[in-house]
């Protein structure tokens, strides 16, 4: 295999690992991954040591995404209680869409349960790095407990994305006036 096949067909592996354990989850078997990329499982194997570095290679790709599209760029100017409220307008947004089935992250990490597992240690740092997104708003906003604050938002955070990714809850004007009661209460400016 060249050089160039082995590359399209890691893109491949790893657009339809995203793809199918987003849609399905990541009990997912190999070939139908194998199936839905065009690649043999012997090359996914030259590829991947397993499906499990295949799942987490798959998240850990999307990470940029995923960062791009929640968070506000580094150098707005907006306010950290804004900068905070932006993440979870996006949520609401994005849970409007017929496709949306919640964090993908998340959800691996439930699916999963086991926090040895490569997808669970990338899915548990995305989750932390926005716990620290949350943290830092809420520090520069003169939070009482920034700690307690960011805990409270990715608690709303999540359990707004599985609501909304199982059909449970429409979060059009719930998400949001909720974490603004959040905000309030821990004086966020």
């Amino acid at each position: 295999m060249t050089t160039e096949a082995k590359s399209n067909a890691r893109e491949r592996l790893l657009d339809a690992a995203a793809t199918l354990t987003y849609q399905v989850g990541v009990g997912i078997g190999v070939d139908a991954l194998c199936k839905a990329a065009g690649v043999s499982k012997r090359s996914m194997y030259q590829l991947f040591e397993s499906k499990d570095v295949l799942l987490a290679a798959s998240l850990e790709e999307r990470t940029s995404s995923f960062v791009a599209t929640l968070l506000p760029a580094t150098d707005d100017s907006r306010t950290p209680r804004e900068r905070i409220l932006h993440v979870f307008e996006q949520v609401e947004l994005q849970a409007g869409a017929p496709e949306f089935h919640g964090c993908r992250y998340l959800a691996v990490q439930v699916e999963l349960k086991d926090q040895s597992h490569p997808a669970s240690q990338v899915a548990r740092r995305i989750k932390e790095n926005l716990t620290a997104f949350f943290r830092a708003e809420a520090e520069h906003g003169g939070a009482s407990d920034p700690d307690m604050l960011a805990r409270q938002l990715i608690l709303v955070f999540d359990g707004a994305s599985a609501r909304a990714g199982i059909g449970a809850d429409n979060l059009a004007g719930l998400i949001v006036p909720t974490v603004t009661l959040l905000l309030d209460a821990a004086h966020v400016g």
